[in-house]
């Protein structure tokens, strides 16, 4: 059996910075999602219907993606699976796999996938939207040691055996529920998949007739595996009290005037009797804001990304820094929701232009122009500014990751 990889809904971006460790184990997360999920009612596969504002899916490959340890995404989908309910990711390459007719088939199917380009593979149930970075850490750790590991969480309440009626008591010593993702060493894990018969219950039943030992690492009650209509209330719950990062950067900048007949402001042509000075364009408008992501980012500042010795970008256009910082803040995750700039000088007047401003900060920040503030104020003919010796800025933006 072949699988068919389809194109993924975003760029392939391979993490190689997230770690310093060059010689670390490649990690690949194998989600799988071909099921169809009938029990959980509602139409739509469960995999694929909202919760807590996102679809299932979206929810748990963003559990993988923003872990720092996780290289490659492979996301099982059935043969008839609409493109547009696909989830994307940000940061964690992509690879779209086309299922089997069974589960065991469909983690086949993905690890053939990964297979040449990880070590280690975290097989995980994709209605488990809430599995916490700690799982997934333990998961991690322990294959050091193991050829396997598993979350879970120890049995507390009595069972019992009967049908209707109480027929007898079952001794809960030593057992577990069993929770995703469960860990391998990719071409072992794959070895024993080829090699078993039948449908196993998950892929440590697979490991084990292989004679791979599985460490036990502790599970979570947020790992929770949505089953029937109820448990997405539940599931809700946990994903909306994780809450969301929210950050707020600030940035500054300053330039000169020289010879010239225009000022760059905002990406705006600003028509003035002097010109603005700097390596770049020296759009201080563009460069504050775009200090001020970075700064939300902790990334540094314009001079780390695009130095000032570097003479390709003597006499660049500032949106290009901007725009820099715009992509790497999608790439974290994290969308911009509102830009505050403040320009200071007493000339040239800015009011005139603060329309065509905001328009065009709006285009360059992805946002609607109601969440852009652009405005000006003056020092009272105080300081380099009141001399009209050149502009100052300042800005403050906010980026939310939900």
């Amino acid at each position: 059996m072949c699988p068919v990889v389809r194109p993924a809904s975003s760029a392939y971006h391979r993490r190689m910075t997230r770690t310093d460790a060059p010689d670390r184990p490649r990690i690949a997360a194998l989600i799988v999602a071909a099921g169809r999920g009938t029990r959980a009612g509602g139409g739509l596969p469960k995999q694929w219907r909202p919760v807590a504002g996102r679809s299932v899916a979206q929810w748990t490959l963003d559990a993988f993606d923003r872990h720092p340890s996780v290289d490659l995404i492979a996301l099982v989908v059935g043969e008839d699976t609409p493109a547009d309910l696909i989830p994307s990711t940000h940061a964690t390459g992509l690879r779209v796999v086309t299922g089997g007719a069974t589960r065991a088939a469909s983690v086949m199917a993905g690890l053939m996938a990964v297979d040449g380009a990880a070590d280690l593979v975290l097989i995980h149930d994709v209605a488990r939207p809430g599995v916490p970075a700690p799982v997934i850490d333990a998961v991690i750790a322990a294959l050091a040691t193991h050829q396997g590991a598993a979350p879970a969480l120890p049995v507390t309440d009595a069972l019992w055996r009967g049908e209707g009626l109480v027929e007898g008591t079952v001794p809960r010593d030593g057992l577990w529920r069993a929770q995703t993702p469960q860990g391998f060493h990719l071409p072992a894990i794959l070895a024993a998949h080829r090699a078993f018969a039948g449908e196993p219950a998950d892929d440590v039943e697979v490991a084990r007739a292989h004679g791979m030992d599985v460490a036990i690492v502790p599970g979570h009650e947020d790992n929770l595996k949505i089953t029937a209509p109820g448990d997405f209330a539940r599931a809700e719950q946990i994903l909306e009290r994780r809450g969301m990062d929210i950050r707020t950067g600030n940035g500054f900048d300053v330039h000169r005037f020289g010879p010239g007949d225009h000022v760059m402001l905002c990406g705006v042509a600003v028509p003035h009797a002097r010109g603005l000075q700097g390596h770049s364009d020296a759009d201080v408008g563009l460069h504050t804001l775009t200090d001020a992501i970075y700064g939300a980012l902790a990334e540094g500042d314009i001079g780390t990304h695009f130095p000032p010795s570097d003479p390709q970008w003597k006499g660049a256009e500032s949106h290009i820094f901007l725009t820099h910082a715009v992509e790497m803040a999608a790439a974290r995750g994290f969308t911009i929701t509102h830009a505050d700039l403040t320009l200071i000088c007493e000339r040239p007047k800015i009011g005139p232009h603060a329309g065509a401003m905001r328009a065009r900060l709006a285009e360059l920040l992805r946002i609607e122009i109601g969440r852009v503030s652009v405005k000006a104020t003056t020092t009272e003919q105080l300081g380099f500014t009141g001399r009209e010796e050149g502009i100052a800025a300042m800005a403050t933006v906010t980026l939310v990751k939900a």
